[in-house]
């Protein structure tokens, strides 16, 4: 018999997976392992005492909702996520559950929007997609940059990391979604090429930076919520050298909590006429950081803060400055200006 914090995590012996149930475990709830390969889960579970495992399967929706029977939410770890999340949320629906996922994948949570609004509204439950590094962080940012205003001319997101070692997720995702990305201009979203390349004058260690575009989840969720008719993402060059070299090795642990060594900063700025608004975090490991994040968006559904039901964005359903501010145990640093 499971307490009321109980949560599944599909795709619990994945990367990120793992560092979900880790950090659930840290908060005192209770994880439920699943995912379709029960010797993986198993082996998650031996690490993680007292954790039932259940297998289950996207092709099989009674095993799904055999994972979240007994859970108040499922957070999805497990992509791509073209290909979980739909059945993964019509479970969630048919239960009356919360669904959060990690998605970066610009169609999976496009179509998220799309399809379940009114289902996920008519269920009482809310369904967050992209809780994660790409996605929630840059919305939350942009949403604090933009404090009180209620549009802005544009909204800009840059992004600078030492390094980029990709899991085997991050590549199958990427092999799943070929092609032009989404990028949002002129109040409208369509598919096209980037932002042009530019400078981008990053704080200290990254300094002055050559950026080119890059737009992932953050693209979709930004302009569902915040008023602005241009939202532009950069990232650094490193590391798309090094995510596009197929011989870039996978994450490897810089201690014993598994994260990285990677380091990051990310900025939003907000842009009205001739003013402007900042927001920035610093922190180590973009799959390591995720955890928190889904971890404390998914507190925060279950403790009644979310701020309606329904398909939502990460800084539409919380206050984007407190809710930064709550990752600093996890060596987010967040800044305004």
């Amino acid at each position: 018999m499971f307490s009321s914090r109980a949560v599944t995590v599909f795709g619990a012996y994945g990367h990120t997976g793992r560092f979900v149930v880790s950090q659930l475990r840290q908060r005192g709830w209770t994880p439920i392992l699943s995912g379709r390969d029960a010797n993986k889960l198993n082996a998650t579970a031996a690490e993680h005492p007292g954790s039932e495992v259940r297998v289950a399967s996207v092709e099989n929706p009674q095993s799904l909702d055999r994972a979240i029977s007994g859970a108040d939410a499922i957070i999805n770890c497990a992509g791509p996520f073209l290909d979980t999340a739909a059945p993964i949320i019509e479970a969630a629906i048919r239960s009356g559950i919360h669904y959060l996922d990690v998605a970066a994948e610009q169609a999976a949570v496009l179509a998220v929007f799309d399809r379940f609004a009114r289902a996920a509204r008519d269920a009482g439950i809310v369904v967050a997609p992209a809780m994660a590094f790409y996605g929630a962080l840059g919305d939350l940012l942009a949403t604090a940059a933009m404090g009180e205003w209620d549009s802005a001319d544009e909204i800009c997101i840059a992004v600078a990391l030492d390094s980029w070692r990709p899991t085997r997720g991050t590549r199958l995702t990427g092999e799943r979604n070929p092609g032009r990305h989404f990028i949002f201009s002129n109040n409208r979203l369509e598919r096209a090429d980037p932002p042009p390349p530019r400078k981008w004058n990053f704080p200290a260690p990254f300094g002055e930076q050559d950026v080119v575009g890059l737009s992932l989840a953050e693209t979709i969720t930004i302009p569902r919520h915040l008023q602005t008719p241009e939202v532009r993402v950069y990232i650094n060059l490193t590391p798309i050298t090094d995510i596009r070299n197929p011989d870039t090795p996978a994450p490897t642990p810089a201690d014993e909590s598994g994260r990285s060594s990677q380091i990051f900063v990310m900025e939003a700025i907000a842009r009205r006429g001739n003013t402007e608004r900042r927001a920035m975090v610093r922190g180590r490991d973009i799959y390591a950081i995720t955890a928190p994040i889904v971890v404390e968006a998914t507190h925060r559904v279950l403790n009644g803060l979310a701020k309606a039901n329904g398909v939502l964005a990460a800084g539409e359903a919380f206050d984007a400055p407190d809710f930064l501010r709550s990752l600093s145990p996890a060596g987010l640093s967040f800044e305004m200006q």
